[in-house]
């Protein structure tokens, strides 16, 4: 009796330890430019608290994909948030050549927004995606009591995972060193962002040295630092350690400096806990929504590549800014108050040139050949007549008014244009597989394989007539040194998926699953509706 007494006790004791309450704060964290395989390379360096926390301590998915194609930023944050790919959301690309304006749009530009807080670059709205985000789902379910806000060095990592209705959405302006945001969101900066702009932290950052963060013989998982596959910054003859910034950032456009450094990592994290501290997130019943996206990896890794001890140092020292966002988040909101995740918009290719110096096969795309060639090519069979509009994004958008024009012209000779079309594709170096628009309209989004990321990533509204797949290693990229991203090849798509704290059991899965499940995943944990595009599903292995 007594043995069951004290059993009984301790259930009664324990049951308040057990039982899942909704978290008072949900943290989206988007490391821009991360494959899943940086947990592992850089994993005997980093610390207990970072990364290590939430893979030891969270669940981590161990073949997460992006499904779709191109594997960029605007389209990434979107589908991360909405829970669907582009060919539903809208966001095709981080930009899009547009029919109607005859120009190229970017995926969060509004020329009907003004910038609020600098000068320029706030003509900003996430009014171009389509679909809810699981945190416009949040705002609906509370009847607008939930806060969410987003912050970003760039825009689009700002915009598009805040939704359509945040209560803030803010990001970096390069040319004054401060964070901005625009008229859809505020008509001026609140107080609060004031004062922490005055602070004039980019210049703390930026008036020092990058040293790495340890002895530079220790980052063996890089290779040497000065590669010939690694750009060169101005007023720099080497890509080596050290980087004297404060003179740096005079050839280099002073403040915009900081996002290829680590120090726009810390600069944004500390922007995030300054908002998480104004706007009381994680304070009351209601669960509120923080989303953080850092891009300097981005920005380091396009111009060193993903082997620089550049990129590696990033990731060391963005570990540590995640240990002291984590004991933040513990002191302010309560550990095991709250539930983070944490992933990436995209992966990143090796540089082609290293490639190909290994032997591997490799190569550069130059997509204003490729116009050209065509427009020399069509002219034997349309005389006079420009049948190529534009070609960008690994699409091909032909000139309409060329046959609808014409009343000469015919529907066969549209279709006899696509064709030639076709084939020159499939004849041009680098150029892998070719899908017609027709051919993209009539097969299901269910598709697997390469055929299927381009019908998920196609939106017939704003891509083009053609698409086409470039080879493995192949970029459309302008210099042997860096690197891109874009692709539907695994180096590309294999992004980290990583959950912890409330909610969240203990784990890892080898399971494939896609970006999209992150949004359901949330909506069942939450116990709220699915955004309104969303065609993934939730992980159970996290929550059943």
């Amino acid at each position: 009796m007594k043995d069951l007494k004290a059993l009984i006790l301790l259930m009664v004791i324990s049951a308040p330890l057990f039982s899942q309450t909704q978290p008072k704060l949900v943290v989206g964290i988007v490391v821009d430019q991360m494959r899943q395989e940086y947990l592992y390379r850089y994993e005997s360096k980093y610390g207990e608290n970072g990364f290590k926390r939430m893979m030891n301590e969270g669940f981590m998915l161990k073949n997460a994909h992006y499904n779709y194609v191109p594997t960029e930023t605007g389209p990434g944050h979107a589908s991360i948030y909405t829970g669907t790919t582009p060919s539903t959301h809208g966001i095709v690309g981080n930009d899009w050549y547009d029919r109607t304006t005859k120009t190229n749009v970017n995926c969060v530009s509004d020329e009907n927004q003004k910038t609020v807080g600098g000068e320029a670059g706030g003509s900003v709205s996430p009014w171009r995606m389509l679909s809810t985000t699981i945190t416009d789902e949040l705002k609906l379910a509370t009847q607008q009591r939930a806060k969410v806000v987003g912050v970003s060095i760039k825009d689009r990592g700002a915009a598009l995972p805040a939704g359509h209705m945040p209560d803030g959405a803010y990001w970096y302006d390069g040319r004054s060193g401060a964070m901005i945001t625009s008229t859809y969101y505020k008509q001026k900066l609140p107080d609060w962002v004031t004062k922490f702009n005055n602070q004039k932290l980019p210049d703390q950052y930026l008036n020092q040295e990058w040293k790495t963060l340890l002895p530079i013989n220790q980052y063996v998982e890089s290779s040497p630092d000065d590669s010939p596959y690694e750009g060169r910054w101005k007023g720099k003859d080497k890509p080596t350690f050290p980087y004297d910034l404060k003179e740096l950032r005079k050839q280099m456009g002073q403040y915009s400096l900081l996002a290829m450094t680590p120090w726009g990592n810390t600069f944004v994290a500390e922007f995030a806990k300054a908002a998480l501290l104004n706007e009381n997130l994680g304070k009351d019943e209601v669960t509120d929504f923080l989303s953080i996206s850092f891009s300097s990896p981005d920005a380091v890794g396009h111009a060193m590549g993903p082997d620089a001890v550049e990129v590696e140092d990033v990731y060391l020292r963005l570990d540590k800014t995640l240990e002291d966002l984590f004991a933040f988040l513990d002191k302010e909101v309560g550990k095991g108050a709250y539930t983070v995740f944490l992933t990436a918009d995209h992966g990143v290719s090796h540089v082609p040139q290293y490639l190909k110096d290994l032997r591997i096969p490799a190569g550069y795309f130059r997509p204003a050949y490729l116009k050209a060639g065509l427009n020399e090519h069509l002219q034997k069979y349309f005389p006079n007549k420009l049948i190529i509009e534009e070609v960008t994004s690994d699409q091909i958008y032909i000139n309409q008014d060329a046959f609808e024009g014409d009343p000469k012209a015919s529907g066969i000779d549209l279709f006899v244009a696509t064709d030639l079309i076709s084939k020159y594709l499939l004849s041009t170096e680098g150029i892998a597989q070719v899908f017609t628009s027709p051919t993209l309209r009539q097969v299901s989004t269910d598709e697997k394989g390469i055929r299927g990321n381009v019908v998920r990533g196609f939106n017939s509204k704003r891509c083009g007539d053609i698409a086409f797949v470039l080879e493995p290693g192949w970029l459309a990229w302008g210099g042997v040194t860096g690197s891109t991203h874009g692709s539907t090849y695994t180096y590309d798509t294999h992004i980290p998926i990583l959950f912890y704290g409330n909610g969240i059991k203990k784990g890892s899965s080898s399971r494939f699953h896609t970006i999209t499940d992150v949004a359901p995943t949330l909506s069942v944990l939450l116990k709220i509706k699915f955004p309104s595009g969303c065609s993934g599903q939730p992980i159970v292995e996290i929550l059943d």
